[in-house]
């Protein structure tokens, strides 16, 4: 349980895994520098994103990455980015990753492998988001944007967009010439930077990678985290639910619905179809045990598993935890002692509101003094809707050919996945309806996956080079993998994961745990995926954009 909440956790600070691009033909054009690394070094008067480059240093290869200028500076005024550019193998595509919670700090970015001894290799970038956050949990840091509006611009729209800008000039400077093809993948904030971009600016990137994305910023981090932080509190202080109790709990949550979907394979493929009391597990009286739930803990977790709503019982928040994330409740909901007992959702809002939640010279507030009406609601959306990337208007981005893969877990414990559900349901009705989304913008939830990764039963997921092959080729991506490994990165399983609404079935013959043994098909009944809650209408309010 330990090292499934940490991997959880961690996936704020990388924002994604390690990508796995399409493999690459022989006939690929490999573009070879036209000017040494150390030649970068410079100052670049780029509009709008006049650019430093402090260090370019050649990198030798080794058995899994090539050999490339690792180029580190920084834009106007602070946002730190690193950028890798292969010195032999640099087939023509720019791939940026996104930041993940508050950022603060610049994650080595990994590159892809294209699946040949030499060529096709990205040129990839990241950035810290225009500020450096103070350890332990760089993450969860918000103190910087208590005075600093550049910062607070940098974070909330500007960087992602400003490092594009100066990665593409960084690359003509050294290949001669732009890159033919540009990409962005980000997880949790930076699949909020992902539909950002789509939305803010549609001309940046080619194809466009958004998982689990905190695009509703403001009602996530300042009301939905200090739900969270809030209903598995007592007056003591302590935690009601505790860490000794989520494994029974999970047993039982997935027993009580793992078959309705027609297989008994220890997943819950739609947790919209369960219904799940956690009650059926309560301890009998004068009884407490790791195998049972107290009264306090029955009405804790149902809590939990509940959205917050106003005094007039308005959700503030589209969704809540679904059946099958109590495992990875530790760390996030509930404290963990390698976290220093602060859980992620208590140090994200608290630091939301105390720092960054309000105008820069208003009054803040605190997970203590926030309280769940609707003017405390109303309080967050100045601040928030520059943030904030719920646009359903991207037409634009598509008429400019780009390509855009939406992605969730059904398990995600950091962003309840009901928000993505609804904003995709949101942008085909803005659209054009359903068929003529699909031409451009598709939508993939994965069963059982936790935030950005791991899980019960499935561990990993990345559709990037579904995205390559839809934007290079035409190839619009109708099945995607996930995959579910041991510690030891052994494959236990796999399975489709197909657009949605489609849902994988089991065909009946081979193995449950071999994704060639499914096949797609409608949900068994339709769902209404649009939800009526206090963030209306915040899909008509766009943000700022930078020049």
């Amino acid at each position: 349980m330990r090292r499934l909440s940490m991997l959880g956790v961690a996936a704020l600070i990388t924002a994604g895994s390690i990508l796995t691009a399409p493999a690459a033909t022989a006939d690929e054009t490999t573009f070879h520098p036209v000017r040494t690394c150390a030649d970068l070094v410079r100052t670049y008067d780029v509009p709008g994103a006049v650019t430093h480059v402090k260090t370019a240093t050649v990198i030798p290869a080794t058995a899994t990455e090539p050999e490339n200028c690792d180029v580190r500076g920084y834009v106007e005024p602070a946002v730190r980015f690193q950028l890798r550019l292969p010195t032999k193998t640099y087939a023509g595509r720019y791939l940026q990753f996104g930041c993940g919670g508050f950022c603060g700090a610049v994650a080595t970015p990994p590159f892809a492998d294209c699946g040949l001894p030499h060529g096709g290799d990205l040129a990839v970038a990241a950035t810290d988001d225009g500020h450096v956050g103070k350890t332990p949990l760089v993450f969860d840091d918000g103190k910087w944007a208590e005075n600093n509006q550049a910062a607070r611009d940098d974070f909330a729209f500007r960087a992602p967009h400003v490092v594009s800008t100066a990665s593409k000039r960084l690359i003509t400077a050294f290949y001669g010439a732009p890159p033919k093809k540009s990409y962005f993948s980000g997880c949790s904030d930076g699949g909020r930077e992902a539909l950002l971009l789509a939305q803010r600016y549609p001309h940046d990137f080619d194809g466009i990678v958004a998982g689990a994305p905190a695009g509703y910023w403001g009602p996530l981090i300042g009301a939905y985290q200090t739900w969270l932080a809030k209903v598995n509190t007592g007056a003591d202080g302590n935690p009601i639910l505790t860490a000794a109790k989520l494994p029974a709990l999970h047993a039982a949550a997935v027993s009580s619905c793992d078959s309705v979907d027609g297989l008994t394979d220890g997943a819950i493929d739609d947790p919209r179809s369960c219904r799940f009391d956690p009650a059926t597990i309560a301890c009998q009286p004068g009884t407490d045990n790791a195998a049972c739930l107290t009264a306090a803990q029955v009405e804790a977790t149902k809590k939990i598993y509940a959205t917050p709503t106003d005094e007039r019982g308005r959700k503030l928040y589209p969704g809540g935890q679904t059946v099958g994330t109590e495992l990875a409740w530790y760390g996030w909901t509930l404290p963990a002692p390698e976290l220093g007992d602060v859980p992620a959702a208590f140090g994200l809002a608290d630091n939301y509101l105390k720092y960054m939640a309000y105008p820069i010279g208003t009054r803040h507030s605190s997970v203590e003094k926030f309280g769940f009406t609707a003017r405390e609601f109303d309080r967050l959306t100045p601040e928030s809707v520059r943030s904030n990337a719920m646009s359903t208007d991207l037409r634009e981005f598509r008429r400019s050919g780009g390509k855009l893969v939406i992605w969730h877990g059904w398990a995600d414990q950091a962003i309840p996945p009901a928000g993505t559900i609804d904003y995709y349901q949101r942008l085909t009705h803005a659209n054009g309806g359903p068929a003529a989304t699909r031409n451009w913008a598709r939508l993939f939830m994965v069963p059982g996956l936790y935030h950005c990764g791991n899980g019960d039963k499935l561990t990993e997921y990345d559709p990037l080079k579904e995205l390559v092959s839809w934007v290079e080729r035409g190839a619009a991506p109708e099945k995607t993998i996930a995959t579910g490994r041991d510690a030891d990165g052994k494959a236990l399983r796999t399975r489709p994961v197909f657009p949605y609404p489609l849902q994988a079935k089991y065909d009946g013959s081979g193995s449950i745990d071999d994704a060639a043994n499914f096949v797609p098909v409608p949900p068994s009944r339709p769902s209404q995926d649009i939800v009526n809650w206090a963030g209306n209408d915040l899909y008509g309010k766009a943000g700022p954009v930078a020049p």
